[in-house]
């Protein structure tokens, strides 16, 4: 995949498939910028996610989550957007418009895992919904959007960054865990 200096990779996925982490390590590997849509999104607002979701209702964090899309640049940085994010389909167009689309792919089972905090973490569910049920309604949406999908099962964060580099056909510089 051909990607010029000035397009964003924007990453997608379910929530705790790693898009902030691997994210920030995606841009340090890459030397280029980290953007954050969800905490655009709580610095626009002046609120955290699950606040807006408890006290305005999905429709309203799913408005506010599309503006805040849309405000995103071209610049050569690496975006990591909410899980929610295809729903929109005028933000999704936005961001292609911008960079290439990658989405960070994990199977159900390890995304429940690795989510423990459902009720509080500012996830646009509505009453009733698991993870299972937004696990089957966003998928289609994930690869509808996708330039390019990473499979992210069973690897390290260093791992998957370096898969995401390979995939991308950009050298990363090697990084080394902190223990």
């Amino acid at each position: 995949m051909h990607l010029t200096p000035n397009q964003n990779i924007i990453l997608i996925g379910m929530p705790g498939c790693g898009k902030s982490t691997v994210g920030v390590l995606l841009a340090k590997a890459l030397g280029r910028g980290f953007v954050d849509t969800d905490l655009l999104l709580q610095a626009h607002s002046g609120h955290l996610l699950q606040q807006i979701v408890d006290q305005d209702g999905i429709d309203a964090f799913l408005r506010q989550e599309e503006q805040t899309l849309l405000t995103v640049a071209p610049g050569g940085q690496v975006v990591a957007t909410g899980g929610s994010a295809v729903y929109s389909e005028k933000a999704m167009a936005h961001l292609k418009k911008g960079g290439k689309v990658v989405y960070l792919r994990l199977p159900l089972d390890e995304i429940q895992r690795r989510v423990q905090n459902i009720a509080t973490r500012g996830i646009a569910m509505g009453p009733g919904q698991t993870l299972a049920d937004l696990y089957r309604i966003r998928i289609p949406l994930y690869e509808k959007y996708a330039d390019l999908t990473v499979d992210c099962a069973g690897q390290t964060l260093e791992q998957t960054v370096q898969a995401l580099c390979a995939a991308l056909g950009m050298a990363c510089a090697q990084m080394r865990t902190q223990n």
